[in-house]
């Protein structure tokens, strides 16, 4: 890869912080922006250069802080504009870079444009929105919202519906309306000109809607707004952008990321953590993972965006569960398979994302009750799955398993009350388990979770192959061992992960004359024989392969 195609984003570590749930300053049962200027140095120790945060605007709050009412504004319970400021300040001394959420699909019901679109269909700000007329007395059509229900709400003081692909107090802005768009760029530029050093960017391919047409992702004028949006923000200041794109394809991730089209630096794509769903339904209709599947599926992405963009690489987000409950064993080889993911992720080709808590091997929740689940997404569908004849344990499973407040329980600290969270009364219940797990503990422990994700961190930075060698995927078909090579110059990597709990035998070819050597492993006392390896369960190692008599 050429020197001017390189950008600093491709040797980062990003570490997701959710604020709410983060670190607690002032005893109120609410993380703030003052916890994570007070954690800073540990996301620093850890190895991570970049932070995003979700949202800390202004909001009613009925979706977690991702209904906005103000762009401009921060939210108090998460603290002012000048602790804002601090944290940017902060980071900049420490060479790291603060990206924040950006979230432009739809607003808060409570937001000055729409309390203006609500009073007439003539207000300047109507069609910042989008609005239709009743048909046959009902909704305009059959959309559903993500939440469950109609997409469409009724205002009976204007006697027409508006659009909500997420709650009711969550109306979709019109992406149709120049004006709007340009409101838009103004409060981005706003942003970059406090010190950002990028966005993640919300549900985005969702602003190329057509409701008439039943489009909801990927309209045909998605990637044109995009564009328009490079060129107005922050196009040529060399800022890093992730869209959050539930619908992409390897085809249209291209589209994204390549360079040439000046869009964005990567998206968020979804397809592997789609895996363990019954096809064509809803992520509570559970199934078993298929390995085989995965490594197709991450396979296809790895090859696809190989010389025309550029991958994120990400198991966990404030809106995905635990993944050492999901896909490794968080019991009795909770450390292990922990190491053993995350092996797997940080060597492929891609910016690796870190959501709180992962790098300690934090676990889900299994509430007992659905009250403790205060995600308004899950408390719709256990009402919409009672309805529909499901049985209440069938349902709780499911939560226990994909229930987006397992990823937003509070961070884990110490073993001292509230986890170390708080002084005062958590403003959500915690993991029974943090008396165990939690950073404390781990930071006294060299053998730990944490330890492991700094080491690992610290290889790959340093490694130009686990930056930009290319992927190669072994044994496709093999049901229990994921193993790829990464190919830079004259070295080679072989990453080699046993996905289960059962001993397994790997065997790879090499020169005698190869020297073989491991850059990081979750046993002490893995074998440099690759040639007839035996895995322990969830073992993964990365070895370095030089060729001796390569020119």
């Amino acid at each position: 890869m050429l020197d001017k195609q390189r950008k600093w984003w491709h040797k980062s570590v990003i570490y997701q912080v959710y604020p709410r749930s983060f670190y607690d300053t002032n005893g109120d049962g609410i993380g703030d922006i003052k916890g994570i200027i007070q954690k800073i140095d540990y996301i620093k120790d850890l190895g991570a250069d970049v932070i995003w945060l979700s949202p800390v605007y202004q909001s009613p709050n009925v979706d977690n802080g991702y209904d906005i009412s103000d762009y401009y504004s921060i939210l108090p319970e998460f603290g002012t504009m000048e602790d804002m400021d601090k944290l940017l300040l902060e980071s900049q001394k420490r060479e790291m870079r603060i990206i924040i959420d950006l979230v432009v699909n739809h607003t808060s019901d409570q937001h000055k444009w729409f309390l203006e679109a609500k009073k007439s269909k003539n207000n300047p700000y109507r069609d910042y929105y989008i609005w239709r007329d009743p048909v046959d007395g009902r909704e305009p059509n059959e959309l559903k919202s993500n939440f469950g229900g109609s997409a469409w709400e009724f205002d009976e003081h204007t006697n027409q519906y508006y659009l909500h692909f997420y709650s009711k107090e969550q109306p979709d802005l019109n992406w149709g309306n120049k004006q709007m768009r340009q409101s838009i760029w103004n409060m981005m530029n706003f942003w970059i000109n406090k010190g950002i050093g990028g966005f993640r960017m919300d549900v985005i391919d969702l602003i190329g809607k057509e409701p008439d047409k039943l489009i909801k992702e990927n309209g045909p004028k998605l990637h044109e707004y995009l564009q328009e949006m490079n060129k107005h923000t922050f196009g040529g200041k060399d800022l890093l952008t992730v869209g959050e794109t539930w619908g992409a394809t390897t085809a249209n991730g291209k589209l994204y990321s390549d360079p040439k089209r000046n869009e964005l630096s990567m998206i968020f794509q979804f397809e592997h953590m789609q895996l363990d769903k019954m096809k064509g339904k809803q992520r509570w209709d559970l199934k078993k993972l298929d390995l085989r599947e995965l490594k197709q599926v991450l396979s296809k992405w790895q090859y696809a965006l190989d010389k025309e963009g550029w991958n994120s690489l990400f198991w966990n987000n404030h809106d995905l569960p635990r993944i050492v409950s999901r896909w490794g064993n968080d019991r009795e080889y909770r450390v292990q398979s922990a190491k053993m993911l995350a092996t797997l992720l940080h060597g492929m080709k891609g910016t690796p994302y870190i959501y709180q808590g992962e790098e300690i091997g934090m676990t889900n929740a299994t509430f007992d009750s659905v009250e403790d689940y205060l995600d308004i997404e899950t408390q719709n569908i256990y009402r919409e799955r009672i309805e529909a004849g499901f049985k209440k344990e069938e349902i709780m499973k499911a939560f226990y398993m994909k229930a987006r407040d397992n990823a937003r329980t509070p961070m884990q600290w110490s073993a001292d009350k509230n986890a170390g969270f708080t002084t005062g009364s958590p403003w959500m219940k915690l993991n029974s388990n943090y008396t165990q797990i939690n950073v404390e503990s781990a930071i006294k422990d060299s053998d730990s979770v944490f330890y492991y994700y700094q080491k690992l961190i610290h290889i790959r930075k340093n490694n130009e192959n686990l930056i930009y060698g290319t992927y190669c995927l072994l044994d496709p078909e093999d049901e229990s061992i994921y193993a790829y090579e990464r190919n830079f110059e004259n070295k080679k990597l072989l990453i080699v992960c046993n996905f289960y709990d059962q001993e397994r035998s790997f065997k790879f070819p090499v020169s005698s004359k190869d020297k073989v050597q491991i850059l990081i492993s979750n046993y002490d006392d893995s074998s440099l024989n690759v040639q007839n390896l035996q895995l322990r369960p969830y073992e993964a190692i990365i070895y370095e392969i030089i060729e001796r008599e390569a020119k």
